[in-house]
């Protein structure tokens, strides 16, 4: 126990992942021959950081025996002309965009990335999440789990904040919002090196834009992805 009364991880605790196999309560439990669990990665990257989390996030999905992350990236709301002066990024061509909300439908998990706008998600997720409504009125998000994944500017630019206001969203769809604590173990804690990330989500600091994500930042992606798969699992088992 902290002097506050909290209970503090040890640093010295590995990252820790549910158990894949937890005991089978009833027989709504897919068969061996089902399809795999589907965890959608739905972003909003404009210089690639978030993107870069992205893609490391569907790695540590992927590990995880029966879950699949499939890569989505939300349209794009600026012109051509306002990107190229923002000189942003190029789009991957082999991220697909999502054509419209009701594909949500078909995953059996979310996680959510996006970077960040005086605290708050990007104008583009939010139109994005603007477009659900007809799922919202029809319930069909409902008990579904989801997480978030944030780049921000600076340290104090919104690395929790930005989670903190997207959470509005998943509680009116009646979503499950999964946060990783410090399940991540002494990644956690690191302080020698500056490292974006927080028990909310996984994060990274892009700067003026020039940062790469550290291999902390993207290992952390990684943990919150396999910890999702694991979480998705556990609920399609009971």
């Amino acid at each position: 126990m902290g002097k506050g009364g909290g209970c503090i991880p040890s640093k010295n605790n590995p990252p820790r992942i549910l158990d894949d196999n937890p005991p089978i309560k009833n027989d709504a439990v897919r068969s061996p021959n089902s399809k795999k669990l589907k965890i959608y990665i739905v972003f909003y990257s404009m210089y690639g950081h978030v993107e870069g989390l992205a893609k490391r996030i569907k790695s540590g999905v992927d590990c995880v025996d029966g879950v699949e992350a499939v890569l989505f990236r939300v349209p794009e709301t600026l012109s051509e002309d306002v990107l190229a002066k923002m000189k942003a990024n190029e789009k991957d061509a082999d991220v697909a965009e999502i054509s419209s909300a009701e594909e949500l439908v078909e995953a059996d998990g979310f996680l959510f990335g996006f970077p960040t706008r005086y605290g708050c998600m990007a104008a583009q997720m939010k139109a994005f999440f603007d477009s659900t409504g007809k799922l919202w009125r029809e319930q069909r998000l409902c008990g579904k789990p989801a997480g978030f994944f944030v780049s921000t500017g600076t340290q104090g630019g919104g690395q929790e904040t930005t989670a903190w206001t997207a959470i509005t969203q998943l509680a009116h769809h009646g979503m499950l919002y999964v946060p990783i604590g410090y399940t991540f173990g002494a990644g956690m804690f690191e302080m020698d090196s500056i490292r974006g990330g927080s028990p909310y989500g996984a994060g990274v600091f892009a700067g003026d834009g020039t940062r790469e994500p550290t291999e902390t930042e993207l290992a952390l992606a990684e943990h919150q992805g396999r910890y999702m798969a694991a979480i998705v699992r556990r609920l399609a088992r009971t």
